[in-house]
């Protein structure tokens, strides 16, 4: 510690050091010495000069130095050595005066040693003579060589003869760090002790505080220990022994007397230095407390006011998402306000726990009371800003998902209110999917918000606590009457859109059987035509017998019902589309070329199967009678056959014959043959070799005939 350098105390506050220096070189030589074997006592020696001495500088010096020996060492009187060699006799009769006033119980002895030009004898001897008895001491003239006959050698110092080591300078420097030392510590103690009484019992009213810093401790108690153990030191030496001429030397009275008072004054700064760190150790400690409980009482009165009030006024949730964002930005203001404060209730809750664990018991439960006042109220508050939050997220989210509905909504009654002109049935297959997708979608968007608005009235249907011991229930009628709203008439729009595409669900069904008619119609068509191609193309054989050709007459009307019902199926395929045309108030599809082309090809394979049927026909007939003839012996006579059988086969055969060179005519003029030339020539020619054996049947029959005549002329003649 460090206080102000101490002024020297008694009446030398009005001088300097060097002044003590400059006008006397006045010592305490503070040692035990026999002055004539009777006498022994504290030497005073007083130094003057040729300058002009001041007497009250020297009275105030002298009442100085009679302070410092104790009292038991002034009563041993004192030997006063006046050194009047460099100064004027009326200045030394001045001073030993004076010194009747100063110190005349103490002195036993008066030297005043002379100049070697003596004064005037007359006047000095007048002047001590006379005063003798006046001043109570005996005062000698004595020479400077002549000292020793008074005082031992080793007791004066080498200006005196003596062999007495001693240095003023040195002394006078120590004794000013002894002064200010014992200044310092004096007045750092009677601080300390008001300081230390003061916070004992507690009482700071009288405006004293703990303003000085406790490093101004260390200055007195650096130097006391560095006083102190120069002392020690000095003694230490001057035990050993020392000073000219192999003298013992022993320290001087007053070094001994202050030691003993800088031991007292360090162990009294230590004492009350240790005192006054517990005090300041209680004072930081309640000084911190003080500032922990201003702090938490901050924080608590600004969450429960105007951080409360912020959340209170909050409570709507917004009608869209850019009033639900903007809500929630507001919110976001709102929690960064309350950071801050949380970030001081962190910081506190720390220092709570930190002296906590370092706390004395007389703190322990208010520093409790506070931490948990404090949390209470920050975890009350959080959860407050978290419920906000939760809320404005769940709201956020609701129309969020309410609007995605709302376009999902629009966008499938896009679709309803738009004309249907699908191009063929799998394209309206493939729009009536996307539609029913499209519905999928918007029943699981209604679900998801019927969901989500059931999670938010639940959130605001719970009680929130805005205060201590009060829980006050926000009015969110506003906001639940908003919510069914919204739901209830997402749940209408979506029920007009279903029943919209319950009828155009309808309708396209309706259009994709139409065009599953319309398309099962083009291929009757189709089949009617590849049966009308087989006829011509593939059923040409006629059969080379009777039996053969009634087999294919039996296939050919198999294959004729088959092309009947085909073409009955393609009829009733487009009336079923002129009913679902009337039906879907569209025009008929099926006056295209759908149900001419069917007629036509019916016509065409009409026509080619009553050739078909007219060549197999006569085919039959033509072999029944080549057969009936060729099956007859030309050697019987009894089964000769008819000449008109015989023209029926040519006739029939070159009938047929001509109707293969003869192509089928159809209704619209064009023509077409049956088979290919080759597969023509190939039936012809099969025909001409039966018709080839009928005739030589009949050739035969004609010889038979002819022999038959030829006998019965023959036998005629002879019978006659």
């Amino acid at each position: 510690m460090t206080l102000d350098i101490l002024r020297i105390n008694c009446k030398l506050q009005c001088h300097e050091p060097h002044r003590l220096t400059r006008f006397f070189h006045l010592n305490i030589i503070l040692y035990s010495v026999l002055l004539d074997f009777l006498r022994s006592g504290l030497i005073l020696t007083i130094p003057l000069c040729t300058e002009q001495t001041s007497m009250e500088e020297l009275s105030a010096t002298l009442d100085y130095l009679l302070s410092i020996p104790s009292e038991k060492c002034k009563a041993r009187g004192f030997t006063v050595i006046v050194d009047g060699r460099k100064s004027q006799w009326n200045i030394v009769k001045t001073v030993v005066l004076m010194l009747q006033n100063v110190i005349p119980a103490e002195v036993s002895l008066v030297c005043v040693v002379k100049p070697d030009e003596f004064w005037d004898k007359k006047v000095t001897h007048f002047c001590f003579w006379k005063e003798k008895d006046r001043l109570g001491f005996e005062v000698i003239l004595v020479s400077a060589n002549k000292l020793t006959r008074y005082i031992e050698p080793c007791q004066l110092t080498d200006e005196f003869g003596g062999s007495l080591l001693y240095d003023h300078l040195d002394w006078l420097n120590k004794r000013l760090v002894f002064e200010k030392f014992t200044k310092e510590s004096t007045s750092l103690l009677d601080e300390l002790i008001v300081i230390n009484e003061n916070e004992k019992g507690s009482q700071f009213s009288n405006g004293l505080t703990l303003d000085f810093c406790p490093k101004c401790c260390f200055s007195p108690l650096i130097t006391g220990h560095e006083l102190l153990s120069e002392l020690q030191q000095r003694r230490f030496n001057g035990s050993e022994g020392g000073g000219g001429g192999g003298t013992a030397w022993s320290p001087m009275d007053d070094e001994l007397l202050a030691q003993p008072q800088v031991m007292k004054l360090l162990d009294s700064l230590r004492e009350q230095y240790t005192k006054y760190q517990e005090v300041c150790r209680q004072r930081s400690k309640r000084s911190q407390l003080e500032e922990i409980q201003t702090k938490v009482m901050q924080v608590v009165n600004w969450l429960e006011g105007p951080g409360t009030e912020q959340l209170r006024t909050q409570w709507g949730i917004g009608d869209s998402i850019r009033a639900s964002q903007a809500l929630q930005q507001k919110h976001e203001e709102i929690e960064s306000q309350h950071s801050e404060w949380f970030a001081v209730y962190v910081e506190l809750n720390q220092q709570i726990a930190a002296l906590l664990s370092a706390g004395d018991e007389e703190d322990l439960m208010e520093l409790k009371g506070l931490q948990q006042q404090l949390s209470d109220v920050c975890y009350r508050q959080a959860s407050q800003l978290e419920f906000r939050q939760n809320i404005l997220q769940s709201a956020h989210e609701f129309h969020m998902t309410a609007q995605d509905l709302s376009q999902q909504l629009d966008g499938l009654l896009g679709m309803l209110c738009a004309d249907v002109a699908p191009t063929d049935g799998a394209a309206i297959q493939q729009t009536l999917k996307h539609l029913e997708e499209k519905l999928k979608s918007v029943e699981g968007a209604l679900q998801s918000l019927r969901e989500k608005g059931q999670v938010l009235l639940d959130q605001m249907s719970t009680q929130t606590s805005f205060s201590y011991g009060k829980d006050v229930s926000i009015e969110n009628k506003e906001n639940i009457d908003h919510i069914h709203s919204v739901m209830e008439d997402m749940q209408l729009r979506k029920q007009r859109c279903e029943d919209m595409v319950d009828v155009r669900r309808l309708k396209m069904l309706q259009m994709v059987q139409l065009f599953k008619c319309e398309e099962d119609a083009s291929q009757a068509v189709e089949w009617l035509g590849e049966l009308l191609d087989a006829l011509l193309k593939t059923h040409i054989r006629l059969g080379d017998d009777s039996q053969e050709t009634k087999v294919l007459l039996e296939k050919h009307k198999k294959f004729v019902d088959v092309a009947q019902s085909t073409y009955d199926y393609g009829r009733q395929l487009l009336q079923a589309t002129v009913v679902l045309c009337q039906s879907l108030r569209c025009t008929t599809r099926s006056s295209g070329d759908t149900l001419p082309r069917l007629n036509r090809v019916w016509k065409q394979f009409t026509v080619t199967s009553d050739e078909r049927q007219h060549r197999l026909e006569m085919a039959s007939a033509f072999h029944t009678a080549a057969e009936k003839i060729l099956r007859e012996s030309p050697e019987l006579a009894e089964l000769m056959v008819d000449v008109e059988a015989y023209e029926e086969v040519e006739t029939v055969g070159k009938g047929l014959l001509d109707r293969l060179t003869v192509p089928v005519i159809f209704p619209d003029g064009s023509e077409q043959f049956f088979g290919s030339p080759g597969d023509m020539a190939s039936s012809a020619e099969s025909i001409r070799e039966r018709m080839k054996l009928v005739e030589e049947k009949r050739f035969l029959q004609e010889e038979a005939e002819q022999r038959l005549d030829e006998e019965a002329l023959e036998a005629g003649p002879r019978e006659s």
